[in-house]
């Protein structure tokens, strides 16, 4: 676990500055960030360059730069299944990494498919299935050497065309919702069996940590060309074939995911355990009662319930690890129905601010105390938001939109805009409908309450499991709805992903001829969201991104709440070592029974 910074000696502080420092110390028209090729070439990237590479990306903080705390090792006792539960969800929809949209899909896909990289703890990239890889001197063409003797589950030999395979169908948009992940990727070649070169359009910072990245990144988990035809697309998203750690021995919708141990993986010390058993468990209290009974040992999922933390805590059988998350939740309003319609957002602001459907959404988001709701709500643990950009982004994040931004928390001004809008003390407002999923309930009626309290409006709470209120957002099917994101760690995830009008996740399925957007367009941001993607100059980019997330903050692309941390539990005879402690996912691989 982390330490804080109160905490640090001297001696710790100064080696935080120094890294910090050297991190930031580059030349930012340098396409390789003031790194040689040799240090961007595998088998592992150096902690030191890892730190440049984030610095170039702008998502470095102090926080990636402190040290561990020391603790005891454990012994690990080889062998066991480990029952899980997954917070917040009624059924594991997908494990197809071209369908995922969910953390914690990716969690459970991380221990069953291999990508070329994957990240540890530090957010290092480590080889995976790839061996090693080199760089050329522009940082614009890396070629990757595969690991030989690689199987997959299905007993079928790994190699480069499985890669190209993988690529192909991941840029096809009929057969993956992941394909932007690849923009910046001019081609890929095979070179031999062993052996592919891409070629990039720029150099990319992330490209280690988030392209080839075996779970977040998704666009290139590989998947099995074997495995698809047997199964079929369907089959293959509740079973997939992969060449990771774990096989996936049992999958029915609704019911557990049964993982267990892959005999012929490539690393024959891993995994420990014998398998996981992985039970959706949508609502708090069983999940909460199925940890202190000991009949699972460890949470992954969505988030864990706000409520149950403190609780955990308290119990000497449970281990509870928490350190800084990333993402954003809020509360996103149609503008498709009244009374915050808004048909077009493309307007100046001073022209937005006299419409009465703009009036209403404004209200809303400057009527949420958010101090107020995460004392409440998250039990003081999160960090208020503006903005799709959160700390996790480190320069990116602009600390001062909690006082700029039009979102700021403002009772008399809110219902000054309600009044003005035609609902004055909130009479004749009609009441709404806040949708979210089971792990949001405690949230939803925490808002309700506040705009109650605020603005005297009635919201009506309704609870949705994900697989019905993701596609209802997708098709923008809701009055209100309560979701966020995760596993943010890029500008890229906040405004492309969600913002620009053709984002994937900005009302993908909807009726485009009656809405040629879906919560959000603006065409500012379209542009800028794009432009800010291909700037490679660091401090360019920070203006470009500052600037689209004081558009959508002040024109209310959703009404922002807050910024979550990373809440990790599990019983103590389970150790989870502290090299597997990455910030949103549960790899499993190196876990064992102490």
């Amino acid at each position: 676990m982390k330490k804080k910074f109160e905490d640090l000696t001297d001696l710790e502080r100064k080696t935080v500055k120094d890294d910090l420092e050297h991190a930031y110390d580059f030349d930012p028209r340098d396409p390789l960030f003031g790194l040689t090729r040799d240090k961007l070439s595998g088998p592992r990237i150096s902690r030191r360059s890892v730190m440049r590479l984030m610095a170039a990306s702008g998502v470095l903080t102090a926080w990636h730069v402190l040290p561990g705390t020391t603790s005891k090792a454990l012994a690990q006792n080889r062998g066991g299944i480990l029952e899980a539960g997954w917070a917040g969800v009624g059924e594991i929809t997908t494990l197809d990494p071209a369908q995922i949209n969910q953390v914690l899909q990716f969690q459970i896909t991380s221990s069953v498919l291999s990508g070329l990289t994957h990240l540890n703890a530090d957010l290092v990239a480590e080889a995976d299935i790839a061996e090693t890889w080199t760089v050329n001197d522009a940082g614009t063409e890396i070629i990757f050497k595969l690991r030989e003797g690689v199987t997959f589950h299905n007993g079928d030999k790994f190699t480069a065309d499985d890669v190209i395979f993988t690529f192909n169908r991941s840029k096809d948009p009929d057969q993956s919702i992941n394909g932007g992940l690849l923009k910046n990727v001019a081609s890929l070649e095979k070179l031999n069996d062993l052996e592919i070169k891409f070629t990039l359009s720029a150099p990319q910072a992330s490209f280690f940590v988030k392209t080839t990245e075996r779970a977040s990144g998704r666009a290139l988990t590989i998947v099995s060309r074997g495995g698809l035809e047997a199964l079929g697309t369907q089959q293959y998203g509740l079973t997939p074939i992969g060449t990771g750690p774990f096989r996936v021995t049992e999958h029915t919708l609704g019911q557990r995911v049964k993982l267990r141990r892959f005999d012929d993986y490539y690393d024959p010390e891993r995994p420990v355990l014998d398998g996981v058993n992985i039970t959706p468990i949508s609502e708090p209290e069983p999940l909460a009662a199925a940890m202190e009974a000991g009949d699972i040992q460890l949470i992954g999922g969505n988030p864990v319930a706000p409520e149950l933390v403190d609780r955990f805590e308290a119990n000497s059988d449970i281990v509870v690890d928490i350190i800084g998350g990333n993402g954003f939740q809020a509360v996103f309003l149609n503008p498709w129905r009244d009374p915050f319609k808004v048909p077009s957002f493309d307007k100046p602001l001073a022209e937005l601010m006299k419409e009465k459907g703009f009036m209403v959404r404004l209200a809303i988001a400057k009527a949420i105390d958010r101090d107020r709701f995460i004392e409440r709500a998250q039990f003081g643990r999160g960090v208020p938001a503006y903005g799709s950009i959160n700390p996790a982004m480190g320069f990116y994040f602009d600390e001062s939109l909690a006082e700029t931004s039009n979102q700021r928390f403002d009772v008399t001004a809110a219902r000054k805009l309600l009044a003005d809008a035609g609902f004055p003390n909130g009479e004749g407002f009609p009441t709404l409908t806040l949708k979210g999923g089971p792990p949001v309930r405690r949230d939803m009626q925490i808002i309700a309450d506040i705009l109650k309290r605020n603005l005297n409006i009635e919201i009506k709470i309704e609870i949705k499991e994900f697989q019905i209120l993701v596609p209802e957002f997708q098709k923008v099917d809701y009055d209100m709805l309560r979701i966020g994101s995760g596993g943010d760690f890029d500008p890229d995830d906040g405004i492309v992903d969600f913002l620009q009008t053709s984002s994937r996740l900005n009302g993908a399925n909807r009726d485009k001829a009656k809405m040629p957007f879906g919560h959000f367009g603006e065409a500012d941001v379209d542009r800028l969201g794009d432009e800010q993607s291909r700037t490679a100059d660091l401090k360019k980019r920070r203006v470009l991104v500052q600037k689209v997330n004081k558009i959508t903050s002040d024109k209310v692309a959703a009404a922002f709440i807050y910024h979550p941390v990373d809440v990790l539990v599990h019983r103590k005879e389970v150790d989870f070592p502290a090299r597997s402690r990455v910030v949103g996912l549960v790899d499993l691989d190196r876990v064992s029974f102490v």
